[in-house]
């Protein structure tokens, strides 16, 4: 296969905005008051893109091992700022701890695993591979947690009864939570599952797309994606289970009793 791409000018790209003003169209003849957050939502994404463009290819342009982990930090306290964001001051300080400790305990031993151990990036530090890939799995493990411990507030919350019946009847918090952290993880892996179902039929995956367009053979483009889907679910899965089954401690206190928010 040729290795060109066809390269997009600014012109090109432009007109791509005609979408988001037919929606904003759209929203204003429908009465939706959404116009002002679209509108922040286009700038933002296509003024961030345009400035990580430029970071990246500097990075790029000069490797270095403190550059390349700096980057992941800075990615994943982003993530987990982002999750407590969705929250809105409904999460306990001990369950806060807990998101970060599952978003680092998951997603970087996924993200070595997979460019360590599958890809085996030369050098060990390479941006090129490190950073794109960390943004998928961080993104997809930070997802995982927000719908996670979205679903145990909601049942830790809905299900007070319940939960304390057990209790009263000889469980241990573990064993009154067990439903809790199933339905949680359940949640928390779905929207991964639902894409891996439709990969290949239905859609062809960002990454996969990206590597046919620069010219890579569509077997080494598949092979790649399988593996990073496997990373993305390895992921989602591992941050999110940690994060159910140290979260659900919060809800009890020392003397494993419920209390009304986790603490």
């Amino acid at each position: 296969m040729g290795s060109d791409i066809i390269q997009l000018t600014y012109g090109q790209v432009a007109i791509g905005y005609v979408f988001v003003m037919i929606i904003l169209f759209i929203m204003k003849r429908r009465g939706i008051s959404r116009e002002k957050e679209l509108i922040i939502a286009t700038l933002r994404m296509s003024i961030q893109l345009v400035l990580v463009g430029f970071v990246l290819t500097a990075v790029f342009e000069r490797p270095h091992p403190l550059i390349t982990f700096s980057i992941i930090t800075i990615m994943l306290s982003f993530a987990i700022h982002t999750i407590y964001g969705k929250f809105r001051g409904n999460l306990s300080r001990s369950l806060k701890k807990v998101i970060a400790v599952s978003m680092f305990g998951g997603s970087l031993p996924v993200l070595l695993v997979f460019l360590w151990g599958i890809v085996r990036v030369q050098p060990y530090y390479n941006p090129q591979y490190f950073i794109p890939i960390a943004g998928m799995i961080i993104g997809n493990s930070m997802t995982g947690i927000s719908l996670g411990i979205h679903t145990m507030i909601k049942r830790f919350t809905q299900n007070r009864v319940e939960i304390e019946e057990s209790l009263i009847l000889g469980a241990t918090p573990k064993q009154a939570s067990d439903g809790i952290i199933n339905d949680g993880f359940d949640a928390a892996i779905m929207p991964t599952v639902n894409n891996m179902l439709g990969m290949g039929i239905i859609s062809l995956p960002g990454m996969m797309t990206g590597q046919i367009l620069s010219g890579v053979a569509p077997t080494t483009a598949i092979l790649y994606q399988i593996a990073v889907m496997l990373g993305i679910l390895g992921g989602a899965s591992i941050t999110s289970y940690l994060a159910l089954n140290l979260g659900y401690k919060t809800w009890f206190n020392n003397q494993q009793q419920l209390i009304q928010t986790a603490s």
